[in-house]
C-alpha cells in the first residue's frame, strides 16, 4: 500500500481530536445532542485550520448508525463508507473545478431524492467562493429551503467573495488559526503513535513555521522525517530541510548591525546564502526575531514569546538592553517593507543587502524615525575622539574679496501648488520604490516657464533613465512620470505637471536653475513673493 501523508492519515475521527476550534466543536456537539441540525453551514478561515475535516466528521456523526454519544462509532457501514469516500449520502465537491451553473443544477436535481441509507444527505462544497455568479443564483432557493434530509456545508478561505444572499442563508463558523501550543501537543501525540522521536526545539520550530495551520505543520513534519528517516529529528535537521537560520545567527547579525559594521553584517548574510538558506524565510524569521526583541524591551510579561526557550529569552533580554526602542522599531519597519518587495523579486540577495546596509547606516535615510539613530551614530564617533592640530605661529591670512555669486533669475511668485509639492518632496520620494527614489535624490526642484514642476538633473545617467533615453524606453519613462504625478497627488492633494531637464554641467546646474526648496525649506507660514532681477 502506498504511503499516506500524515495530515490525511491522522484526520480527526472524534470531536476531541479537533484542536484549537473549541468554540465550533462545542456548538456542533450541542446541535447533535439536541437534534437541532441546521440545513446550511458556512465554514470559513485560513488554510489548514480544519474546515474540511470538521465537515466530514460532522457528516459521519449525524449519519452514524450506532453513535458513541456525540461521536461517530467508526465501525458501522455508514461511517466506513464516508471514511473511504464511497458513501452515497455524503458528496464532497471541489468548487474550483466544478463552478458552473450545470454543476449546481445537477445538485439541485439530486436533492429531491431522499437518502438510500442513513438520515441525511450531506453536500460539502469546498472553496465555494470559486462558484460563478450564475452558479450562486442557481443554488440560492435550494440553499434557503432544502428538503429536511439535506445538509449543505460550504467551506471557503475567502468569505468576503461570497454574495450576501448566500451568507444570510447559512450558519457561519469562523475557524481561527491554531495556537502554537496546540500544534506542538498534536505533533507530539502523533510522533508517539508512530513510534518516532524529535527534539522539543525541532517541534517548536515546525509549529511556529506552520503559522497557525495544522495541515502545514504535519506536512513540514512529514518532510523533515523523510529527509532524516530513522533518526531522532533535531533542531539543526529541521533548519537544514526548511532552509532556515538559527537564532544564534540572528543574534550575531543584530550585534554587527548595532556596531554599524557593514562588512561583518554582509559576511553573515553570505554565510547563510552559501549554506543554502532561503532568503525569503531569512527575512521573515529575522523580522519575527526583532518582534520578540521589541516585546522583551517593552514588556515584563514574556508569555507572548512562545517560540523561544528560557535561555533564549534571557539572552534576548540582554540584547534588548543594548538597543533603544526607536532603533528596533526602525529595523522592523525596514524589514517589513522588504518582505513585500522580495516576494516577486529576481534579485532577492541584493534587496536584503540594501536593507542590511540601511540598518547599519541610518544616515542613508531621511525618514523621521531615522533621526535618533543618526544622532546616536554621530555621538559614537565623537566619543572615539577627534584630534585637531594647528601651526605654532600661524601667519596672518589675507582673504581676497569673493566675486559675487551668479545665480539664476528668480520668478516673481511661486505657485502654491509647486510650493506644497516641494515642501513635501522627501515624503514623495519615500513613497517611490528604491530604484526610482535613488535616481531622484540629488536633483533640483525648480519652476518651468509654464508654471510646472521642473526636476533638474545634474547626472546624465539619472536623466536618461527617467527621460527614456538610451536603454530605457519612452513607454517606461512615461510610466515613471505618471507614477510620480500620482504619488504627488496622493501626498499633497495637488495635481501638477512635471517637466524633466538636464543641466549641461555642474556649473550650469548651480547657476542656471534656481532651487525652490532652498528658498523656503523649513520656513512655515511665510508667503514667498520674490521680485525678478
Amino acid at each position: 500500500m502506498s504511503y499516506t501523508a500524515m495530515y490525511r492519515k491522522f484526520r480527526p475521527q472524534r470531536f476531541e481530536d479537533v484542536k484549537g476550534q473549541d468554540h465550533i466543536v462545542t456548538t456542533l456537539e450541542n446541535q447533535i445532542k439536541s437534534g437541532r441540525i441546521g440545513h446550511a453551514y458556512l465554514f470559513c478561515g485560513t488554510r489548514g485550520t480544519g474546515k474540511t475535516s470538521v465537515a466530514k466528521l460532522f457528516a459521519k456523526a449525524i449519519n452514524c448508525e450506532h453513535p458513541d454519544g456525540i461521536n461517530p462509532c467508526l465501525e458501522c457501514s455508514s461511517c466506513k463508507a464516508i471514511q473511504s469516500g464511497s458513501s452515497m449520502n455524503v458528496f464532497e465537491i471541489d468548487a474550483a473545478s466544478n463552478n458552473g451553473v450545470d454543476n449546481i443544477r445537477q445538485i439541485v436535481e439530486e436533492v429531491q431524492y431522499p437518502p438510500t441509507e442513513g438520515r441525511y444527505k450531506v453536500y460539502i462544497i469546498d472553496e465555494v467562493h470559486m462558484l460563478s455568479i450564475g452558479a450562486f443564483n442557481a443554488l440560492l432557493k435550494t440553499l434557503e429551503e432544502p428538503p429536511e434530509y439535506v445538509v449543505f456545508i460550504l467551506a471557503t478561505t475567502e468569505v468576503h467573495k461570497l454574495p450576501v444572499t448566500i451568507l444570510s442563508r447559512c450558519q457561519r463558523y469562523d475557524f481561527k488559526r491554531i495556537g502554537t501550543k496546540d500544534i506542538i501537543g498534536r505533533i507530539k501525540e502523533l510522533l508517539s503513535i508512530e513510534g518516532l522521536s524529535a527534539e522539543d526545539d525541532a517541534i517548536e520550530y515546525i509549529a511556529k513555521a506552520a503559522d497557525g495551520a495544522m495541515r502545514d505543520a504535519l506536512s513540514l513534519l512529514d518532510q523533515c522525517l523523510a529527509f532524516n528517516f530513522g533518526k531522532t529529528l533535531t533542531y539543526d535537521m529541521v533548519l537544514d530541510v526548511l532552509g532556515a537560520v538559527d537564532s544564534e545567527t540572528y543574534s550575531a547579525l543584530l550585534r554587527t548591525i548595532v556596531s554599524e559594521d557593514v562588512g561583518r553584517t554582509i559576511k553573515i548574510l553570505e554565510d547563510a546564502v552559501m549554506n543554502g538558506r532561503e532568503l525569503s524565510q531569512f527575512v521573515v524569521d529575522f523580522t519575527w526575531y526583532l518582534r520578540n526583541l521589541m516585546l522583551a524591551k517593552t514588556s515584563d510579561d514574556l508569555s507572548m514569546i512562545s517560540d523561544m526557550s528560557k535561555e533564549g529569552i534571557r539572552h534576548l533580554k540582554e540584547e534588548a538592553n543594548l538597543i533603544p526602542l526607536e532603533n528596533i522599531i526602525r529595523y522592523i519597519r525596514i524589514f517589513s517593507e522588504l518582505t513585500n518587495q522580495i516576494r516577486y523579486s529576481t534579485n532577492k540577495r541584493i534587496l536584503v543587502e540594501i536593507a542590511l546596509v540601511k540598518l547599519c547606516c541610518p544616515a542613508m535615510e531621511s525618514r523621521d524615525d531615522s533621526i535618533v539613530p543618526r544622532i546616536q551614530s554621530l555621538e559614537k564617533k565623537l566619543e572615539k575622539g577627534v584630534s585637531f592640530s594647528a601651526p605654532a605661529d600661524p601667519a596672518p591670512v589675507t582673504k581676497e574679496p569673493e566675486a559675487p555669486k551668479v545665480t539664476a533669475p528668480l520668478p516673481k511668485a511661486i505657485p502654491d501648488d509647486i510650493k506644497r509639492v516641494v515642501q513635501d518632496w522627501n515624503k514623495i520620494i519615500d513613497r517611490l520604490d528604491i530604484a526610482n527614489a535613488s535616481f531622484l535624490r540629488g536633483t533640483k526642484t525648480s519652476l518651468g516657464n509654464s508654471g510646472e514642476l521642473m526636476i533638474v538633473f545634474e547626472n546624465a545617467t539619472k536623466y536618461n533613465f527617467f527621460a527614456g533615453i538610451g536603454e530605457a524606453t519612452k513607454e517606461h519613462s512615461e510610466e515613471r512620470i505618471e507614477n510620480l504625478k500620482r504619488i504627488i497627488a496622493d501626498v499633497t492633494g495637488k495635481n501638477v505637471d512635471v517637466k524633466l531637464e538636464l543641466a549641461k554641467d555642474e556649473q550650469h546646474f548651480n547657476e542656471d536653475y534656481y532651487d525652490i526648496k532652498g528658498i523656503f525649506s523649513g520656513i512655515e507660514g511665510v508667503e514667498i513673493e520674490i521680485e525678478a532681477e
